[in-house]
């Protein structure tokens, strides 16, 4: 029986030599009898970093919990048709177990999920995922809580760079009039709109043949996504402006998490934080190879510490504008110190 949302205590004795299965466990299930088969979606294919941490999660959990524990995979959220908005919505409600979704893609829920998508926030990776360990994270999982997700680690999807087929990035005023498609959320409209230029938003399935047509001039995602969708192919200028970090929310249904004894608790938690390491480990260094393989086939531009300063100094406005929405409590926490 697939554990979901409890809807009491409930157990089903079978037959003699059968083992108990419950939906819901609660502090009475014991650990060596109850069994799980969860869903677990990811935005992405089945050769991303976020699958390959994807797998070790379902590989530890089964391991671990002497096999009472399985989980089912489903790259490029199949069980929501691809949209990702409605895949997460799935994991608040409870109609599906575990995802690895961007912090973006809750901010399109709850847009102070956005406050660690604020601009030019960070100077590193390095400084990005210290903030994170420090105060971060625990701000995160007070947040997922109130939608009913237990965030059990955070992995990451790296800096957001952008591409464009016009003319290399280096100052704001470079970005005027550009038509650059967004995602979906009002933080990057505003974002781009304060930058001078003309923000789209469509699926990432219409970006190349967009782009291959002119009706957009550029777009914005990690270096994976640009090189693995072949955006080389159809845009000429990539800008390496670490503008964004993304990082990723491993979340499990929040019902489901609390019905597990403090054991199975242990299992998933330590899965958890095992397949988040893993996926930055291998999502960093695979980007650092397809960034030297881009600079082959585009003309790669690298902000200076200066030329970063004016593009901060741009998003005052955004910083003024969201600071309500975002909260002080959790802007606060994902600001590094210094």
């Amino acid at each position: 029986m697939k554990a979901r949302k409890p809807l009491g205590l409930m157990s089903v004795v079978l037959a003699a030599g059968l083992v108990l299965t419950a939906c819901g466990g609660g502090d009475d299930a014991t650990a060596d009898g109850d069994t799980y088969d969860w869903d677990f979606t990811i935005t992405t294919g089945n050769t991303s970093t976020w699958h390959e941490g994807a797998e070790l999660f379902a590989e530890q959990v089964e391991e671990e919990s002497g096999g009472r524990m399985t989980v089912n995979i489903f790259p490029n959220e199949q069980l929501s048709n691809g949209n990702t908005v409605a895949g997460l919505e799935q994991l608040m409600n409870g109609e599906k177990d575990l995802s690895f979704n961007s912090t973006i893609i809750y901010a399109s829920i709850d847009p102070k999920f956005g406050a660690v998508n604020a601009p030019f926030l960070y100077t590193d990776l390095e400084q990005a995922r210290a903030t994170l360990e420090a105060t971060g994270l625990e701000a995160y999982k007070e947040a997922s809580a109130e939608h009913g997700v237990q965030l059990l680690a955070m992995g990451e999807s790296g800096f957001r760079q952008i591409t464009n087929s016009v003319k290399p990035i280096r100052t704001p005023e470079d970005l005027q009039a550009l038509k650059v498609r967004i995602p979906g959320i009002g933080l990057f409209d505003d974002i781009y709109k304060a930058l001078g230029a003309n923000p789209t938003t469509m699926s990432f399935s219409e970006v190349f043949t967009s782009l291959q047509q002119g009706t957009i001039d550029g777009q914005e995602n990690p270096i994976d996504i640009i090189y693995t969708s072949g955006l080389d192919e159809v845009q000429d200028h990539l800008t390496v402006w670490n503008y964004v970090y993304d990082p990723l929310i491993l979340g499990m249904n929040k019902d489901v998490y609390d019905s597990l004894s403090d054991e199975d608790k242990k299992i998933v938690d330590d899965a958890a934080q095992a397949a988040a390491e893993l996926q930055i480990t291998n999502n960093r260094d695979k980007e650092d190879g397809e960034l030297e393989e881009l600079r082959d086939k585009m003309e790669v531009v690298e902000l200076t510490e200066e030329e970063s300063t004016a593009f901060r100094d741009a998003m005052t406005p955004v910083y003024e504008q969201y600071q309500d929405i975002w909260g002080e409590d959790l802007a606060t926490a994902v600001t590094p110190e210094g």
